[in-house]
């Protein structure tokens, strides 16, 4: 599958022993612009639930993925524990991965 289709999806799940603050939320929040410029955060947001959030990302591999929410402040701090899974986008664009 080309690159073109692939993403990562980055889960944080929620800590309930640790402690948040505004300045970590602004922390993250820097981050995740800093990945919007270079080019790499697709789409990014919290769950509804309060129980964490999930990050889209463009990486060139799993680990540079890993690489990537390792660093997020909220993973640093022990807020959240990230999940990072590769996904594959189905479109028209792509004959939803060659099967239409």
């Amino acid at each position: 599958m080309h690159d073109e289709y692939r993403r990562y999806v980055i889960t944080l799940t929620r800590d309930s022993a640790v402690a948040g603050n505004e300045a970590l939320i602004r922390k993250h929040v820097a981050y995740l612009q800093e990945l919007d410029r270079k080019g790499q955060l697709e789409l990014a947001g919290p769950f509804e639930d309060g129980g964490g959030g999930m990050l889209i990302v463009r990486a060139p591999s799993l680990a540079a993925a890993k690489a990537i929410a390792s660093a997020d402040p909220f993973v640093t701090s022990g807020y959240d524990t990230p999940g990072v899974r590769a996904w594959l986008i189905s479109c028209e664009e792509n004959n939803h991965l060659g099967m239409a």
